[in-house]
């Protein structure tokens, strides 16, 4: 229950981050979570989209260069601690988290991070075992309020 992470990688210079919103925009495609990190001469724009297939083929049209990663959403408590206890949970078990960043949504009880972890199996094993829930790609664009 993995989920399929698409990363376009940016020159670091103006309008090149909105190209790559005007595609998807274009195409239908919605952005569910994104994280962007930068260095001086290129970025790298992590997303989850709905229609991943869809989007890659938008975007490699437009000639950008497209990674693509499995990463797990797990739903995490929203109130003090609750990243802290996944965290905690993966931390007990020699499990790293590479990187991570959240997904927009609207449920006020629950958050939703995305991770990148050293060992993804395991992380998920970890974490349904201390009863987290793991959010199956096809879910999260079907969570979405309209």
């Amino acid at each position: 229950m993995k989920t399929e992470q698409i990363s376009v990688f940016l020159e670091n210079r103006a309008g090149r981050l909105a190209d790559v919103t005007h595609t998807l925009a274009e195409a239908g495609i919605n952005i569910r979570a994104l994280s962007l990190a930068d260095t001086s001469d290129f970025g790298i724009l992590r997303m989850i989209v709905c229609h991943p297939e869809k989007a890659k083929a938008v975007l490699k049209e437009k000639g950008f260069t497209i990674g693509r990663t499995q990463v797990v959403a797990v739903e995490v408590p929203d109130q003090p601690g609750g990243l802290d206890s996944v965290l905690q949970a993966v931390s007990e078990n020699d499990i790293n988290v590479e990187y991570m960043y959240a997904l927009v949504q609207h449920d006020v009880d629950r958050a939703i991070m995305i991770f990148r972890f050293d060992k993804a199996d395991r992380a998920m094993e970890v974490l349904r075992s201390k009863n987290f829930t793991i959010i199956p790609s096809d879910q999260l664009c079907s969570m979405q309020n309209d």
